[in-house]
């Protein structure tokens, strides 16, 4: 009988793999499928809060079809950039469904950076307009980067709009993402200007208990889809409510998350992206509305990309193999 081993992949190891953001949005759809068909097992994920608004969560989820099962236990510490540490740090671990034995242990930044981004675009592919070409970005860290990555893999993005409080990061932001895409990327000084105007709009700062709702009513445009990365943090209430349909990627977990505290003042749920993906519900239905989804980040998601990710390691020859 071999000896069990695992494969550790370090942050560097995952990144070179070379998933694309195209295949992890197909992925994620195809994830949303079967939880709409309840081909799926997620618990409410337990989580820790050492500090104001920071988190350490334990996420388990399990997929057949996917042959994936699994654990990502991650932080989000906001105040960590004064440390010069990242906000998301976190391990996964990937099981062999069959015998329970670990296959793989690998950093889960750059995994829950780009399955956020997109769970945005499967989401927008269902709420948004099909030819959406301006969007704003506000939150010029690690989401804003991912969440435009993936969008402009389904939609003929022309121009970005971005804002953030950090000019510093603002700056970065606009070199990196005009150069990375070829897209106009323009910084602007106000938040107003990067969702007045916009097709797409898409929230990235740190997740707030108290939302500081800098988005007021009146700018969120006809037509317009938002993705609130963050909750509900840059919203304000009432800006929320001019939505006709409010969405999100689970509903048990959005409720437990307004027990403890959040989303204290938010519009009706419409939908989850499960029932959009599976046609029990309809998305966009005229191009005049305004929707709008709250996607919390799903276990799911990092199950969904963690075996494409292992599968290609190994056949690369990348990371470390361990003892078990």
């Amino acid at each position: 009988m071999p000896e069990p081993k695992l494969l550790y992949l370090s942050q560097a190891d995952v990144a070179a793999v070379g998933l694309s953001m195209a295949e992890i949005i197909t992925a994620l759809e195809q994830m949303f499928r079967e939880k709409g068909e309840g081909r799926v097992e997620m618990p409410p994920k337990p989580g820790i809060h050492p500090m104001p608004d920071a988190f350490i969560h334990a996420m388990p989820a399990y997929i057949p079809a996917l042959k994936s099962a699994g654990i990502k236990w991650v932080s989000g510490y906001p105040e960590n950039y004064k440390r010069g540490l990242p906000y998301i740090n976190g391990l996964l671990i990937l099981n062999d469904p069959e015998t329970g034995i670990p296959l793989a242990v690998m950093d889960c930044v750059w995994i829950t950076a780009k399955r956020t981004g997109a769970a945005t675009a499967v989401a927008a592919k269902y709420l948004a307009r099909p030819d959406s070409e301006v969007v704003g970005i506000l939150g010029c860290g690690v989401q804003g980067r991912s969440n435009l990555e993936a969008l402009q893999v389904l939609f003929p993005i022309k121009r970005v709009l971005a804002y953030d409080i950090n000019p510093d990061a603002q700056r970065r932001y606009v070199q990196e993402m005009s150069e990375q895409f070829g897209l106009e990327v323009i910084p602007v000084q106000e938040p107003q200007q990067a969702v007045i105007g916009c097709d797409i709009v898409v929230t990235a700062g740190p997740i707030l208990k108290v939302p500081h709702a800098t988005i007021k009513p009146g700018w969120f445009e006809a037509g317009a889809f938002a993705s609130l990365v963050d909750f509900d943090s840059y919203w304000h209430p009432d800006a929320m409510h001019e939505a006709d349909k409010f969405c999100t990627d689970d509903v048990p977990q959005l409720e437990h998350y307004r027990e403890i505290g959040y989303f204290q003042d938010i519009p009706p749920i419409y939908a989850e992206l499960s029932d959009l993906v599976t046609g029990r519900k309809p998305g966009r239905q005229s191009p005049e509305e305004r929707t709008m989804t709250a996607n919390l980040g799903l276990a799911l998601d990092d199950m969904a990309t963690a075996p494409l990710i292992y599968r290609r390691a190994v056949e690369l020859g990348l990371g470390t193999w361990l003892p078990l």
